[in-house]
């Protein structure tokens, strides 16, 4: 591989240059000059397809908020606490149906799985939390295997809260911790797998973060319409647990998941990976927050074929991307869509979006606090000629971007192929 360094090229001081020889003779180039040139092109051919547009609104705080979440009621304790409630230890897998209640916490000590054919039903206004002690391959997390459901269904004024041990919240609280967006990592996450399709590299992926001994953690399949259950109102805070060395849990994963299953209103608050990740799958997500991960806030892989609509990500210096967006892996060749949302700053860190590896997609009134939209591109090492990638998509109209309100697009690569 021979890498290209610097290889960016911002649209909005892009000059072309081009020099003439009236000799026959051509002055031999220089593999970076070649390289260069194949770059500056697809910016070319990019630029003009797409441009920032200042009429794009997004979507308003007060359209994903509702009043219910931990950043809209940040500093509001207590006033609606009954007593304190009983803490009821979870410590195995659920093979049969199981109904959890608000006058109770539940506390996960170690990988609670709902097995194939069993529903959990998680009553509005109930507090789960992982155990903070648990870390590494015993790390808390609330897993919905293929088969299984989850049933949570919040409401505004009585959410689902799932956080940690260390978050002294009660039930009938939003807010109630000491923690903050810095309290990353206190347990695992919430991971829903389902029979949609994906374009992995392999049959039968087993989602990240679960290590390959548990079956339990397989996804993906050939039902679109697949129902993992109803989501609605759920708050998810302090996760993403490491798993090993440079590998953590999201804070909602979402594996294979189909069209079936219902997720509305969600908040994914100081998670130390992802704040949600979509591994294919076909199901909808609408009215989502994501506020202050350590990675991307949302982040799109294999071909996932949904639709994100109204969502607010806000990123920190610890964030990585406002957005990561990957195409597929496999065959299966699907798009997504991402529709009314804005990608803002906490404190000045820069709201940007990385497209790459074949992304698919549609892009539509979008609003970037101050940040840019990377493109990657692709290109053969010896004709120089660009293969697919996010770039030569955009230049095909498989990925579109309309009333997208950004500082830049750039294009990029760091190397070309072999």
């Amino acid at each position: 591989m021979k890498k290209l360094l610097a290889l960016l090229f911002v649209f909005t001081s892009m000059g072309l240059m081009v020099s003439c020889d009236d000799d026959d003779d051509e002055i031999e180039k220089t593999v970076e000059e070649l390289q260069q040139e194949a770059v500056d092109a697809a910016a070319v051919a990019v630029a003009a397809v797409v441009s920032s547009d200042e009429t794009a609104t997004g979507a308003s705080d007060e359209s994903v908020f509702d009043d219910w979440t931990l950043v809209d009621q940040a500093g509001q304790t207590g006033g609606r606490v009954r007593d304190i409630a009983e803490e009821i230890e979870v410590t195995a897998n659920i093979e049969q149906d199981t109904e959890w209640t608000s006058d109770n916490i539940y506390v996960l000590k170690t990988r609670v799985t709902v097995l194939d054919g069993a529903t959990l039903t998680i009553e509005a206004g109930t507090v789960v939390k992982g155990d903070a002690s648990l870390s590494g391959a015993n790390a808390a997390v609330l897993m919905i295997a293929k088969g299984g459901k989850l049933m949570a269904e919040g409401t505004a004024t009585a959410p689902i809260i799932m956080t940690s041990t260390d978050d002294d919240i009660q039930p009938g609280e939003i807010a109630g911790s000491e923690l903050d967006q810095d309290d990353k990592g206190r347990w695992g996450g919430l991971v829903i797998l389902g029979k949609a399709p994906v374009s992995a590299k392999t049959e039968n992926p087993q989602i990240e973060g679960v290590d390959a001994e548990d079956s339990n953690g397989q996804y993906g399949g050939s039902d679109a319409a697949d129902n993992s259950g109803v989501i609605k109102y759920v708050s998810i805070r302090h996760g993403g647990a490491e798993i090993a060395e440079g590998s953590e849990i999201n804070g909602l994963t979402l594996g294979g998941v189909g069209t079936g299953t219902v997720i509305e209103n969600i908040e994914v608050y100081a998670n130390s990976d992802d704040g949600v990740e979509f591994f294919g799958g076909t199901v909808n997500v609408t009215n989502l927050l994501v506020y202050a991960v350590g990675d991307d806030a949302i982040d799109i892989d294999q071909s996932y074929a949904g639709t994100v609509s109204n969502f607010v990500v806000y990123v920190d210096e610890n964030s990585d991307e406002g957005l990561e967006i990957d195409g597929r892996e496999g065959s299966l060749d699907k798009s997504f869509t991402l529709m009314n949302g804005s990608i803002n700053s906490i404190d000045g860190t820069n709201t940007n979006a990385d497209f790459k590896s074949k992304a698919k997609g549609s892009v539509t009134n979008v609003v970037f606090e101050d940040g840019k939209v990377k493109l990657s591109a692709s290109f053969d090492s010896e004709t120089y000629q660009e293969s697919e990638d996010a770039a030569l998509n955009v230049v095909n109209e498989s990925l579109t971007f309309s009333k997208v309100s950004v500082s830049s697009f750039e294009v990029y690569t760091t190397s070309f192929d072999e």
